[in-house]
């Protein structure tokens, strides 16, 4: 006689499976819950999550708009307004010293790094 083979089924593996589709389900409610929340505001995008690279990069742009580097499209020459740019990149700097030593290297260097352009720039803008 042939002997029949049975299959074993691990009724854990089910389960673990079960919960990870079901985690799964609630992510992708959420996040078209929020696309939702977004396109009724006026943003095409959700927010990204606040962390210290995005208040960096907040300040610098304003820097940079201050210091007349970028322009808007209704713009023609950009205007310059050198105390605005100061103020932004006087702002890092205090964010520098009051994050020493808290901070992994690589925010350490993004912001050491996003300080030492805008300073570059705030002195040849302001010198031409």
């Amino acid at each position: 006689m042939a002997q029949e083979k049975k299959l074993i089924i691990d009724d854990d593996w089910k389960e673990e499976a079960r919960k990870e589709k079901e985690v799964l389900i609630e992510q992708e409610k959420q996040d078209s819950e929020k696309k939702a929340e977004a396109q009724s505001s006026g943003r095409s995008a959700p927010l990204p999550p606040a962390d210290l690279s995005g208040l960096i990069s907040m300040l610098a742009t304003q820097s940079f708009f201050a210091l007349g580097v970028v322009k808007t499209k209704e713009e023609e020459e950009p205007r310059k307004d050198l105390e605005m740019a100061k103020f932004n990149i006087d702002m890092l700097g205090v964010v520098e010293e009051k994050t020493k030593g808290n901070l992994t290297d690589q925010e350490a260097s993004i912001l050491s790094d996003t300080l030492q352009q805008l300073r570059m720039v705030y002195v040849q803008v302001s010198e031409s």
